[in-house]
């Protein structure tokens, strides 16, 4: 019991009363079905504007039409490859995953599991957790709508008109899910995007003979009670949730005027979102441009996001509060940092669900260039790699220059970041106290990359609903370059999303001393384990040598064992050497294991870890690569 009052008391003062209060405020109005009369069900249809009237007087946006402005057509094989595969009824999740939903797919069933949602009840009636449905962002995939980039691209770099498709998936998908009913009507961030993804299109088929006039009156009809539906919720998002969902949601709320002016309420429900959005995006990119998620995707999100608002707010003679242009240039220099320079890709580090929502090249996903040159694009008229993203934001004059790879230290002390780029050599580390809510318990992780490999990784995040053992080891120590105490964790797991025993304090420094970079960083962890524990990490590297020296010490851990983690790409794990002693100077044996990465959500590939294991509190550690 006191355990438990312990845990409950850790939470309210690391999430603070205000949520806990929330929280339970939620919970009361829905038991009492009062969702119900926020959130009609099948409510009147409203019309607001004819077809003609629109495309007459259309709001600005970032194209009108089929007329991209400087892009030139590119039939790339990859391109008519997803298209066919699309129109098929072959779709791919999560950037990676590939499911046969066929042409007649219902919406609501989940393709991992079989599970069917009912359609019948009202949003606040599904559970969103459950393990006979399994993972319910496996069906909220499809109905994101941000597979329509790929035809769109098809349709415009093949010159063969996918109007009639498009707009029938956009049909389908509201004949099949009436208004505030079924799992699509869950989450206020999908239906968001659902909007943002409907706008690219209807602006592009803004001409097509397919676009009726009974058509758009229903689309709009839909999209202003998706609209309302964000609004009316949006408090879930800012109090509850607070990340990528809130800043989403948000902007959406901002762009309701801009984009549909003729609507009711959009005035009203704009000027609240643009203050919310800058609040947002002020409380959650911290001040050196890293981000509350702790999450490198989930930062490309904001990234994308941030385009969409700013180059819209530009479009429409607007413009936000100036802490939106400095964090999002601050988000640049950041990810630009972590970025490797051979691939464009960033370390597999924090949450990562495969969210790509405006997918505008045939880059991979795991690569940022595109999405960082979008951004950069819009601040600044430049960019270092890519060009066609840029088109399609309807960016018309942009400069080309030369990306250089420069020896350099790169420190985000509000974050928690420690960077050493060494031409085509990378070493990133973290170590970071927490103000806002860690989903990883990873402190101290170091990654390595060499000639665009990530030689020494993270393991990834796999799936959010999923058996209790892959949560503990892809969100905890065991799946990070990191040590640990009797195989715990540096904090103490709760539910889902929950963390006890945030580590709040550390101290870190990276600097160059001669002919060698060195790295010192403590934090204060295990609380669960006693008090006073200390982790220190002390890093040396040779200038210009892929030779890296770790020396890992742990104050006060008792009597319990050490573990140290590495997790190698295995198709290079004869190219790495790695050897430890422990404080007595007796070299350590490794114990290698068949362990699992996860590069692309609810995706598992074997991997190897070598793990050494010490009574003592201290282990030597010499890392060599020869690629």
């Amino acid at each position: 019991m006191i355990q438990r009052l312990n845990k409950i008391w850790n939470l309210i003062s690391n999430m603070g009363l205000r949520y806990l209060f929330f929280r339970i405020y939620y919970a009361l109005i829905t038991k009492l079905d009062w969702q119900k009369q926020t959130f009609p069900v099948n409510p009147a249809r409203i019309f607001f504007i004819s077809l003609e009237e629109w495309r007459s007087n259309t709001p600005p946006f970032f194209f009108y039409g089929k007329n991209i402005h400087n892009l030139p057509k590119n039939k790339s094989e990859a391109l008519k490859k997803s298209f066919d595969e699309i129109k098929q009824g072959r779709f791919t999740f999560f950037s990676k995953l590939k499911f046969d939903l066929g042409a007649n797919y219902d919406w609501v069933t989940n393709p991992s599991t079989g599970y069917k949602y009912s359609i019948d009840k009202h949003w606040s009636e599904i559970q969103d957790l459950s393990k006979e449905a399994g993972d319910i962002k496996f069906v909220w995939e499809k109905a994101r709508f941000s597979y329509l980039y790929d035809v769109i691209r098809y349709d415009y770099h093949f010159e063969d008109d996918q109007a009639k498709f498009v707009l029938d998936e956009i049909e389908n998908f509201i004949d099949n899910n009436p208004i505030n009913q079924g799992p699509n009507y869950k989450c206020s961030q999908e239906i968001s995007l659902r909007v943002f993804n409907w706008t690219f299109a209807l602006y592009y088929y803004k001409d097509s003979i397919h676009l009726t006039n009974e058509l758009f009156g229903k689309i709009m009809n839909a999209i202003y009670w998706k609209i309302h539906h964000v609004y009316h919720n949006i408090h879930f998002s800012r109090i509850a949730v607070r990340n990528n969902h809130a800043i989403t949601e948000t902007l959406m709320l901002y762009l309701s005027a801009k984009l549909f002016p003729f609507m009711l309420d959009t005035k009203k429900w704009s000027v609240k979102g643009k203050k919310w959005f800058e609040q947002e995006v002020a409380y959650q990119i911290y001040e050196d441009g890293t981000f509350l998620q702790f999450s490198m995707n989930y930062h490309r999100v904001v990234v994308q996001l941030l385009t969409w608002g700013i180059q819209l707010a530009k479009l429409n003679n607007d413009s936000f509060d100036k802490v939106v242009y400095k964090r999002a240039q601050k988000s640049l220099e950041f990810l630009d940092a972590c970025s490797d320079p051979v691939t464009g890709k960033l370390p597999n580090y924090g949450s990562n669900d495969g969210a790509l929502f405006f997918k505008l090249t045939d880059n991979n996903y795991r690569n940022y260039r595109s999405q960082l040159d979008s951004l950069r694009a819009v601040l600044k008229n430049h960019i270092y790699f890519d060009t066609e993203s840029v088109c399609w934001y309807g960016v018309t004059s942009v400069e080309k220059i030369q990306y250089k790879t420069l020896r350099h230290i790169n420190k985000f002390e509000k974050g928690g970041y420690y960077i050493l780029q060494e031409e085509k050599t990378k070493t990133f580390i973290r170590c970071g106290a927490y103000k806002d809510r860690p989903f990883q318990s990873d402190n101290l992780h170091v990654d390595i990359w060499v000639d665009g490999v990530n030689i020494l990784r993270d393991s990834g995040s796999y799936k959010y609903n999923t058996e209790k053992e892959n949560i503990n080891y892809f969100t905890g120590c065991e799946g990070h370059n990191t040590v640990s105490i009797a195989k715990t964790d540096q904090m103490l797991k709760g539910g889902r999303f929950i963390w006890y025993n945030w580590v709040k304090k550390v101290k870190a420094s990276l600097q160059q001393n001669n002919k060698e970079f060195e790295f010192l960083g403590t934090i204060d962890a295990f609380k669960h384990l006693g008090s006073n524990i200390r982790h220190h990490r002390k890093i040396i590297k040779k200038v210009a040598e892929n030779n890296w020296e770790f020396e890992d010490k742990i104050e006060n851990k008792g009597q319990e064992a050490m573990y140290q983690y590495w997790h190698l790409h295995p198709e290079y794990k004869d190219k790495i050497t790695i050897k430890a002693k422990d404080a007595l100077g007796k070299e350590i044996t490794p114990i290698i294991e068949e362990k699992w990465f996860s590069g692309y959500y609810g995706v598992k590939e074997k991997s190897i870890r070598l793990t050494f294991v010490t009574q003592e509190d201290t282990f030597n550690t010499t890392i060599s690569i020869q690629l």
